[in-house]
C-alpha cells in the first residue's frame, strides 16, 4: 500500500513537471502543502500558470471538493462563504448556506488574495489557520486541507495584511518561462494533451497519515535551533509557530522523496518558509544552506568532486599508465563508499547513486585501456560519450 501511494505521488509530480515547464519548485511546494495540510502562496505576474497549476491538481485528486475564486476589493462574504439563509433570517437566525463554497472545500485556490476586504478577512484567517468557520454563532470544523493562493504583487505594509501573509507557510516567487526551448514548447502546448495520473481522496489521506508519522532525527532539531540563532543575529525573527509548522513541511518533503525519515538536506525547502520580507530572502537562504548539509552529504560531495577530477585527468593524459593509476584511485573511492554505506544504512540510496556512477567511470577508463588499437587511436574526441558528471 505504501509503495503504491508513493509511486502515484511520483507519477503525479512527474506529470505536473512535464505539463508546467520550469515550475518544478512550485509543483513540489504545492504537493508539500497538500501532504502537510499547510497553505501556500505564489507571487508573480499574471499568466504564469498559478491558477492553472492549482486547478490541475484538483482534477488529479478524485473526490476532492474544490473551490476557486478571484477576489477584488468589492468581493462580498457571500461569494466566498455562501449567502445568508432567508428562511433563517425570518426566524432571527444568522446562518450562511455554505454549499459549494469555501467552508465545504478540501482544496481552495484564492486568486489576488491580498485584495480581500475586512468583511472577508477575519473569517478567512480563522478558517485557514484554525480550520473553523463560525456559522449560526457556532464554530464548525471545516474539511479544508490546503489553501493555495496567488497574487501579482506583495501586500503593502500600510494595508495591515501581515496576519494574512503570515498564514501562508510556503511562499514562492513565480516568474515567466526563462529558457527559450521551454518557451517554444509552451507555445506548441507540449504536454497539454497528456493523460494525467490521479489518486483518490482516500489515498491522499493515507499519504497525509504517512507524512504525520515521518521521523525527524535529533540532528535536524539541532540544526533548526542553529538556523533560528543565525536568523536572529540578522534581525530576522520567524515566529515559534512558523518553526513548529515547518516540521510538517520537512516531513512532507521526505514523503515526496519516498522516505520515512527527514534528512538534513530536506531543510532546503525552508528557504520558502522562514523569511518575513522580500529583502530577507537571500540571507535566509544563505543561513539555511549553511546548516542543511549533514556529514554524509558533505562526504559524498567531496568524493564526487574527487571522482570527477580523476576522470577528467584521463582526458588529458590518455596513456595506459595514467589509465591504470586512475582505475586504482577509482577502486579506492568505491571501497570508501562501500564502507560508508555499511555504517550509514539509512543513507544507502544516496550512497548507491554515487557508487554506481564511480563504478561506471572506472569501467569506461578500463574499456579505453583495453581497446586493441588504444595507442594508435586515442584522442580526446573518442571520449565525447563519457559519463563525466557535473555537480
Amino acid at each position: 500500500m505504501i509503495v503504491t501511494d508513493y509511486n502515484k505521488l511520483v507519477q503525479i509530480r512527474q506529470a505536473l513537471n512535464s505539463k508546467f515547464l520550469e515550475r518544478e519548485k512550485e509543483v513540489e511546494g504545492i504537493l508539500v502543502a497538500l501532504l502537510s495540510r499547510q497553505s501556500m502562496l505564489m507571487i508573480g505576474p499574471a499568466g504564469t500558470a498559478k491558477s492553472a497549476l492549482s486547478s490541475e491538481l484538483s482534477t488529479i485528486i478524485e473526490g476532492c471538493t474544490y473551490f476557486q475564486w478571484l477576489l477584488t476589493k468589492f468581493s462580498t462574504p457571500e461569494e466566498v462563504f455562501g449567502p445568508l439563509s432567508l428562511k433563517g433570517l425570518e426566524q432571527g437566525v444568522y446562518q450562511r448556506i455554505t454549499t459549494n463554497k469555501m467552508p465545504e472545500a478540501n482544496l481552495v485556490f484564492l486568486d489576488e488574495i491580498f485584495k480581500a476586504n475586512s468583511a472577508i478577512l477575519n473569517s478567512m484567517l480563522t478558517l485557514i489557520n484554525e480550520r473553523l468557520f463560525y456559522n449560526y454563532g457556532t464554530p464548525v470544523q471545516v474539511p479544508l486541507m490546503s489553501v493555495i493562493s496567488a497574487s501579482n504583487e506583495y501586500p503593502d505594509e500600510e494595508e495591515g495584511l501581515d496576519a494574512l501573509f503570515d498564514r501562508f507557510l510556503l511562499r514562492y516567487e513565480i516568474n515567466p518561462i526563462a529558457d527559450e526551448t521551454n518557451f517554444v514548447s509552451m507555445l506548441k502546448a507540449a504536454g497539454q494533451t497528456m493523460q494525467m495520473p490521479f489518486m483518490t481522496l482516500e489515498e491522499l489521506v493515507h499519504l497525509q497519515f504517512l507524512t504525520d508519522n515521518v521521523i525527524i532525527p535529533d540532528e535536524v532539531y539541532k540544526a533548526l535551533s542553529k538556523i533560528r540563532v543565525g536568523l536572529r543575529d540578522e534581525g530576522i525573527r520567524p515566529s515559534d509557530r512558523r518553526f513548529k509548522q515547518s516540521l510538517s513541511v520537512l516531513q512532507a518533503k521526505a514523503v515526496i522523496s519516498q522516505r520515512q525519515v527527514v534528512q538534513m538536506d530536506d531543510m532546503m525547502i525552508l528557504e520558502n518558509v522562514l523569511w518575513e520580507k522580500v529583502d530577507q530572502k537571500d540571507i535566509v537562504s544563505y543561513i539555511i544552506r549553511n546548516h542543511a548539509h549533514d556529514v554524509i552529504t558533505q562526504t559524498l560531495y567531496s568524493l564526487k568532486n574527487e571522482a570527477n577530477e580523476i576522470f577528467y585527468s584521463t582526458l588529458h593524459d590518455q596513456s595506459p599508465e595514467a589509465g591504470m593509476e586512475a582505475t586504482q584511485k577509482m577502486k579506492a573511492l568505491m571501497a570508501e563508499l562501500n564502507k560508508l554505506k555499511i555504517h550509514n544504512q539509512s543513507r544507502q540510496a544516496d550512497i548507491d547513486v554515487l557508487l554506481n556512477k564511480v563504478t561506471s567511470m572506472q569501467q569506461e577508463i578500463l574499456d579505453r585501456i583495453l581497446e586493441p588499437c588504444h595507442l594508435d587511436n586515442l584522442n580526446e574526441q573518442s571520449w565525447s560519450s563519457s559519463i563525466f558528471f557535473k555537480m
